[in-house]
């Protein structure tokens, strides 16, 4: 990594001196949280103990405690005269493990009562009023076909009442929107379910929180992909997930890798983003998508398969998921439907054996015990009457132009300073940096000059430095200008401009 001293410890470790727990312990929890999470990769190398107490305000006693405990988990290396490193969780199995101190910051001191806080579910998401900004790949929601969904829900409205009751109403609006809803998953990505293998969810992060609390207990491992998503990550780990990973490439994950962790330890699960791995955007190829499942046949686990971008696919041919070609079910299939829609009108969901399903709606009735069933009734109109096809048709052309346009200016505004591939689907490019710099500093620069790059999107590691910039949600004019600002930026980190 260029320079670690610029990594923003201060956004990472957030440490409370009011708490009863102690400052070294705090510091422990905050870094195994950052590591967990991916804010804090494989080979990310710390600054020395002189600079990192700086950083956080604390005394060197205290940070050299907090390491040590770190090192005898297995969550940091320390190396006389080469510093301080990250380590993987994988690497983390082989060490000897400590049994970490039952202490922990459980309450405030402004509340009069102790509650349980979680170490790991704090959100990194940064929000900036800064007219540009890259994100990770978001839709453009002034694309959105508000007036066709206010007239069919004022329809449904104005429908009138008839003898049957509300549950009834409820029950047959359901299982109608379910039968249409596989149907229409089967027909776009060949899937062969039918409604009894289908769980509708209020969104794609409810989906992988049901699914985790069925599949996982504390304890079990988990093979996650490096680079991979933060908040899945964080929902794996709060889950009590032993988070091993494993290195993606070009065709995917590296099955040859994931063979080896399953010759030498139990997986319980293998997450995976096949079509369109967050956050490097490189497809699974045909080949080890047939290893993954004869792995997965052979050695126990669960493929949970996460397909959080199919509606953005710029080919006439996309590439099916793996449950499509699951024979063994062995795979756990959720996605996302509706993401050009209305906040409000998406959908999250779950494919899976019949009897998982079932276990599924139980605790799904706790948490989500409702039905819109107005909603419901519009989006079945929507599928019924190929509303659904014609606006994902539409839409699919001006984000392929607009991935056109913004792939022709990195190539003009950054040429020799990047490598990237054209994405076949989604909406971010994932770009790696040919020179050597700190990322912290771009983005500070970029703020400056009135551009706005997330933490989230921003990747450094001892040997990699890349950010995932998405494009959908930008005109070309707003594309054009952010690029220029970039390049910009750029060129005053790289020449060192004050």
């Amino acid at each position: 990594m260029g320079s670690p001293v610029n990594i923003p410890f201060q956004r990472y470790i957030q440490l409370n001196h009011s708490l009863p727990t102690a400052i070294y312990l705090q510091i422990v929890f905050e870094f195994i949280k950052a590591i967990q999470t991916g804010l804090l990769p494989e080979g990310t190398k710390l600054p020395g103990t002189r600079i990192l107490c700086k950083e956080l305000s604390i005394n060197r006693n205290t940070l050299v405690k907090a390491l040590h405990d770190l090192e005898a988990q297995g969550y940091i290396e320390i190396l006389p005269n080469k510093g301080i490193f990250i380590l993987s969780d994988q690497k983390q199995q082989t060490k000897v493990k400590a049994q970490p101190s039952k202490e922990k910051p459980s309450e405030q001191d402004t509340t009069g009562f102790p509650f349980k806080r979680s170490s790991i579910l704090e959100n990194p998401v940064e929000v900036s009023d800064l007219n540009y900004q890259f994100n990770d790949g978001m839709p453009d929601l002034r694309l959105v076909h508000t007036d066709v969904l206010a007239r069919l829900y004022v329809s449904k409205l104005k429908r009138r009442k008839n003898t049957r009751t509300w549950e009834q109403i409820q029950l047959q609006s359901h299982l109608q929107f379910k039968a249409h809803f596989s149907n229409f998953l089967n027909l776009t990505r060949g899937l062969r379910i039918s409604s009894s293998n289908l769980l509708t969810t209020s969104n794609h992060e409810i989906s992988l929180y049901l699914v985790t609390k069925l599949l996982i207990s504390p304890g079990d491992k988990v093979v996650v992909a490096t680079p991979s998503y933060y908040r899945s990550n964080m929902t794996l780990s709060d889950s009590g997930a032993q988070i091993i990973t494993i290195p993606v490439d070009e065709h995917g994950i590296k099955t040859d890798s994931l063979k080896l962790i399953c010759q030498s330890q139990k997986i319980r699960v293998l997450y995976l983003t096949s079509n369109f791995h967050y956050p490097t955007t490189t497809c699974l190829s045909a080949k080890r998508r047939i290893e993954v499942l004869e792995l997965a046949a052979t050695y126990g686990f669960v493929i949970l398969e996460d397909d959080y971008d199919f509606d953005f696919h710029f080919d006439n041919n996309p590439v099916l998921p793996l449950a499509a070609l699951d024979n063994h079910e062995r795979v756990v299939y959720i996605g996302s439907f509706g993401r050009s829609l209305p906040t409000g009108f998406g959908y999250g969901f779950i494919s899976a054996p019949e009897a998982f399903i079932q276990e599924l709606e139980k605790h799904q009735s706790i948490l989500e015990p409702g039905i819109d069933v107005i909603k419901e009734q519009v989006l079945t109109d929507w599928l019924q009457e190929g509303e659904v096809h014609r606006l994902s048709k539409k839409n699919r052309k001006i984000y392929k132009e607009r991935r056109d346009f913004f792939v022709r200016l990195l190539k003009e505004k950054l040429k020799g300073k990047i490598k990237f591939l054209i994405p076949l689907r989604g909406l971010a490019v994932w770009v790696e940096w040919l020179d050597d710099f700190n990322l912290v500093r771009l983005q500070r620069e970029c703020k400056a000059n009135g551009l706005f790059l997330p933490t989230t999107i921003l990747y450094q590691t001892k040997t990699l430095t890349a950010t995932r910039l998405g494009f959908g949600h930008m005109n070309e004019e707003e594309m054009e200008i952010a690029v220029e600002l970039l390049s910009v930026s750029l060129e005053r980190v790289l020449y060192r401009v004050e």
